[in-house]
């Protein structure tokens, strides 16, 4: 009888001891589908990232090789050139003796003060930087222009309008023909009339000093 209950007991403790050790496998086999899982995950992810940043550098050199320009071009650019154009119209307004001059730069000032807080708008929806201060180029004329009087005033005014509006069309032009982003180029198209309006009068007025 004694060796029936022993032999039953290790039978019990045997069969205990595999229930223990199916459930440790069980469990090491659950963790490693969780790790693997989790290993698949992470690594999707960096293929994803990945491939967005090839995505992007693709897009960049397919742009520049396709003379498209970037938004980011022209966000700096044009509210660099919008800026120059208020700030160099707001000393005509005040100083310039031409009566065609004078109305032409409070219609500067005006129009583009208006395009520069559409496009200020239109940077903040699209997350792009915008140009905080003139460039060195533009530094200059206004520098230029406040030490000029008269006639020479006029001119110098003048002329300086004159290479901005045909860099602003030229710009807007090739972003309304060519923009990478549908929103950035329906804006262009509608702001370039209004560029080549401006245009034009300021050539009609060189014109006519001459």
């Amino acid at each position: 009888m004694k060796t029936v209950i022993t032999t039953i007991s290790l039978l019990l403790v045997s069969i205990c001891l595999s229930c223990s050790g199916t459930d440790d496998g069980n469990n090491t086999s659950a963790t490693n589908r969780t790790n693997s899982r989790a290993n698949s995950s992470n690594n999707s992810s960096i293929v994803n990232t990945a491939g967005n940043s090839v995505s992007n550098a693709v897009n960049s050199v397919a742009n520049a090789v396709t003379g498209k320009p970037t938004e980011a071009d022209f966000f700096t650019k044009g509210s660099e050139s919008g800026m120059a154009e208020v700030a160099l119209s707001k000393i005509a307004a005040a100083k310039a003796q031409n009566a065609d001059v004078k109305k032409f730069a409070q219609t500067m000032v005006t129009d583009h003060t208006k395009a520069n807080t559409e496009m200020a708008d239109l940077a903040k929806k699209k997350n792009a930087m915008l140009s905080t201060d003139l460039n060195s180029s533009h530094k200059s004329t206004v520098d230029k222009l406040n030490s000029l009087s008269g006639a020479d005033f006029d001119k110098a005014y003048v002329d300086a309008m004159v290479t901005d509006h045909d860099d602003a069309v030229s710009l807007f032009q090739s972003v309304a023909d060519n923009g990478a982003d549908a929103d950035v180029k329906t804006w262009a198209a509608k702001t370039l009339p209004t560029l080549k309006s401006h245009q034009t009068m300021i050539k009609d007025i060189q014109a006519k000093m001459k």
